[in-house]
């Protein structure tokens, strides 16, 4: 079983986004980029996935250039290939194509010595939905607060 390191999470997602059924996809980078992404210099907060031609595109994910690299580096949002079984992508955009539903990267780790990226379905939460999610984390906050300070 390959060791998994956690890189980077797209918490913007998930407060957007209920997510739902995650899938594991395969990231074509250059030297630098997978130097960067072992540093832990990424960035999800703007990134989503579109397909194009049959193929997956992860796009606006920001790694930052590597400084030891030469002047030669990579474009630090350039689009990036996922690498995804053909079937596997059908049947996502089959799902994709009900209404309000989209494609959203919601974290990037290294699987072994690759890096890995989750992509998820994603379908938009309204407003009201996001404030609801605010004020029940806020209580539960402050009820476990009270409680803390109660035991003590």
């Amino acid at each position: 079983m390959a060791e998994i390191k956690v890189v980077a999470t797209n918490h913007k997602a998930f407060h957007n986004y209920y997510i739902s059924d995650p899938m594991e996809a395969g990231l074509v980078l250059t030297g630098t980029e997978i130097k960067s992404i072992r540093g832990g210099r990424i960035s999800l907060g703007d990134a989503y996935v579109r397909s194009d031609n049959g193929e997956m595109w992860l796009l606006n994910a920001h790694i930052a250039r590597y400084d030891p690299g030469s002047y030669m580096s990579h474009e630090p949002t350039r689009r990036r290939k996922l690498l995804i079984h053909k079937k596997e992508m059908r049947q996502m955009l089959a799902r994709i194509k009900e209404q309000g539903l989209t494609l959203v990267p919601t974290k990037i780790y290294i699987k072994g010595n690759r890096a890995k990226v989750e992509v998820a379905v994603g379908r938009g939460k309204k407003l009201y939905d996001k404030r609801e999610v605010i004020k029940k984390r806020d209580s539960d906050r402050e009820l476990g607060r009270v409680l803390k300070s109660r035991l003590k």
